[in-house]
């Protein structure tokens, strides 16, 4: 289940698109239901329901002709399937015999080739009735009447006297059954990442009361009680420390490797690992609400999801096996007009059903985005909606905001500077007073260097987006913001402004009694590049992208930065709107990724052809992004573009290999020239090597 009225089902009998493709459309027919995406490759549906209840939809999904069950309920893996996969094996060798030059009596070959075709077959006769009653055939369709074909050609000519292919239709079923074996177990490694992420939540958890610990389940927490952690322990919910000292390993959750230090008021989030010291933690988060269970969603959303070229692949899917059905019928046809026995024609009609099998075409693209995405979230990258994968690979320019991105987005005040008939003291308690509660970095460092002066009181305060903020003190209607307020309040800096050239390469502040049209004072911060900054710039150009700066700071701060940094692109002093209008200019270049963590990059990063937003910051900024770094490291800027422009390159490859099986099976098994047996092998094959090669992107790792 995922919250509000979206739940999660685990789907039995697919073998291919044309499968998932049905299930989705009897979901989405059901009353109650108002969207659905069904995940070949997870074998997962997801149902937004709008009235309907869990039991209608499981109905649904049952008169479509498959199975349905909520994942905690689901098995993960059907127990017969190897057992009748060894049984058709050792029944089918002796049928190849022939190879060797041994040849067996037709009665023993009916006899060992009928337990595969009604027992090891059946998953494919029965799923192809279940089709053919929906009138949407599909992958058992095609393998159902290929066999079935070559089998009773087999019977007719043992009485006959003609030539048989038992082992066709046998090796067919062992060969189909193999691939599809294989494939599932290999699309089950695909899943691996998140399997891991959701093993990471404790069942249980210490809670405190009057001095006693009592262990109870987490869903029994509530935001604000006390829970102990013992050492070696996962922390199960997200929360404040509160006493105690240790380290938690963070490294499944965000990528980050090495331990991080906890003490009384630090964060913990659920599912770290706590090391050596004892914990006391106060819970900020219930279970279902924590950081972890937010990965957790967004991953599985994006697999859920489908991208752009999957509707595409879809709507080809639809109409792919009633072709290869006119295919056949049109071969069989066009061998019999030309003078050959049927039995010729039959099996080239049988090899077409069988050879064309849609199986790689529905699994390109889900497969590669379970691993892509399975493989970003071990990183520390979240990728919100398959959408991101086909945007980061036309990308041309990366644009940075500054404060808490690029730098650390902790300043410290280094100059206070009042007027000549105000002291430092007033200065700094003033500044303190207009900011208030605000939460933007400058005002902590505000706040920091005030701590020890009395604040005044103020009435009627109230922020300037992109400016600043203002408010009355001791009845007196004062400002503090930026030189665009400055600029905007014609006050005039007098020598102050001489002192501003002197912090050119900090970020200013300036307190201004807007009503006499004078500067109080300045305020002068330093912030520094964070680490990694100048190697995610310098890796940005090494793989062709133009990076850019748009800051709200004045462009002597932003300029001195950008130095630092190897950024040349700078665009400074920008109003939130106005970063709008800046990712417009870059266009010029190409499409635009931001980058940014800050309420007023929300607009921004929604307006960009790629958001991705920096870990820590707001959820305005997360929101409005399609990638999510879960650490503040600017390395996974260029790691995360990496990783999405592979993954789109996996899909593209699985589907053009899928695709030009087809185009290149299909005229030779009409003529042909393959024989059911060999047509097969090579559709499983085909199925196999999608899925594996999907599976390349799970060794991926950020560079």
């Amino acid at each position: 289940m995922d919250g509000g009225n979206t739940i999660d089902l685990a789907i039995t009998g697919m073998t291919c698109a044309t499968c998932a493709n049905r299930v989705e459309r009897a979901l989405k027919r059901t009353p109650g239901v108002a969207a659905a995406s069904v995940n070949l490759a997870t074998e997962r549906a997801r149902v937004t329901l709008a009235g309907a209840d869990a039991e209608t939809v499981i109905a649904a999904v049952a008169r479509a002709g498959y199975g349905a069950a909520p994942l905690e309920t689901a098995p993960k893996a059907d127990p017969w399937e190897w057992r009748l996969l060894g049984l058709g094996a050792v029944l089918t060798l002796p049928l190849l015999g022939h190879m060797a030059g041994l040849h067996l009596a037709g009665w023993v070959e009916l006899a060992l080739a009928t337990p595969v075709q009604l027992i090891v077959g059946w998953r494919f006769h029965r799923g192809a009735v279940a089709a053919l009653r929906a009138r949407s055939p599909n992958m058992d369709v095609l393998v159902s009447l290929g066999t079935w074909a070559a089998f009773l050609l087999s019977l007719w000519d043992l009485w006959a006297g003609g030539p048989r292919y038992f082992e066709s239709a046998a090796m067919v079923i062992v060969l189909v059954r193999l691939g599809k074996a294989l494939e599932a177990r290999a699309r089950r490694r695909t899943g691996e990442a998140l399997r891991a992420l959701e093993a990471l939540r404790p069942a249980t958890a210490w809670r405190l009361a009057d001095g006693v610990e009592t262990e109870v389940p987490i869903a029994s927490l509530r935001v604000g009680e006390r829970i102990a952690v013992p050492p070696g322990e996962r922390i199960p919910v997200d929360g404040i420390v509160r006493a105690g000292e240790s380290e938690a390993d963070e490294s499944l959750l965000t990528g980050e490797s090495r331990p991080v230090p906890k003490a009384p008021g630090l964060h913990v989030v659920a599912g770290s690992l706590n090391g050596t010291g004892r914990l006391e933690i106060e819970t900020t988060a219930l279970a279902g609400e924590t950081m972890l269970a937010r990965i957790v969603r967004l991953v599985e959303d994006a697999q859920a999801a489908k991208p752009p070229i999957q509707q595409v692949v879809d709507r080809v899917s639809a109409v792919f096996v009633p072709t290869v059905l006119a295919i056949a019928v049109v071969a069989c046809g066009s061998w019999l007009l030309l003078g050959a026995p049927l039995s010729y024609a039959l099996v080239a009609a049988a090899a077409v059903l069988v050879v064309a099998c849609p199986c790689a075409l529905g699994l390109a693209t889900p497969a590669a985005i379970v691993a892509g995405t399975g493989a970003a979230a071990r990183a520390g990258i979240l990728i919100a909606d398959p959408a991101v994968l086909d945007a980061a690979r036309g990308i041309r320019t990366v644009a940075f905001d500054k404060t808490g991105t690029l730098t650390e987005g902790r300043p410290r005040l280094v100059a206070a500077i009042p007027a000549p008939d105000v002291t430092e003291a007033q200065l700094l308690s003033t500044a303190a007073a207009i900011e208030g509660n605000a939460t933007h970095p400058l005002a902590r460092a505000i706040r920091d260097a005030a701590k020890d002066l009395r604040i005044p009181a103020t009435t009627d305060l109230r922020a300037l987006p992109g400016r600043g903020a203002e408010a009355r003190v001791d009845g007196r209607r004062l400002a503090l913001g930026s030189e665009r307020m400055l600029a905007e309040s014609g006050a005039d800096p007098g020598a102050l402004a001489a002192e501003a050239a002197h912090h050119a390469d900090a970020s200013l502040a300036w307190l201004i009694a807007p009503e006499e049209a004078r500067v109080l004072g300045m305020l002068a911060f330093a912030d520094r590049p964070r680490q990694g900054a100048r190697e995610a710039v310098a890796e940005l150009h090494r793989q062709g992208f133009r990076v850019a700066m748009l800051s709200g700071d004045h462009r002597d701060a932003a300029e001195a930065v950008a130095t630092v940094l190897g950024i040349e692109d700078v665009r400074a002093g920008l109003l939130p709107a106005e970063k709008l209008a800046a990712i417009a200019a870059l266009r010029e270049y190409g499409p635009v990724a931001m980058v940014g963590d800050g309420v007023n990059d929300a607009p921004a990063l929604a307006a960009a052809d790629l958001g991705i937003a920096m870990a820590g910051g707001s959820d305005a900024a997360l929101h409005a992004a399609g990638i999510t770094l879960l650490r503040a490291d600017p390395r996974l800027v260029p790691a995360s573009l990496a990783i999405a422009r592979r993954t789109a390159s996996t899909i593209r490859q699985g589907l053009f290999w899928a695709f030009a099986y087809n185009v290149v099976a299909l005229p030779f098994a009409a003529l042909g020239v393959l024989s059911p047996m060999i047509a097969g092998g090579a559709m499983a094959a085909s199925s196999v090597s999608v899925v594996l090669n999907a599976l390349r992107l799970r060794r991926w790792k950020p560079g």
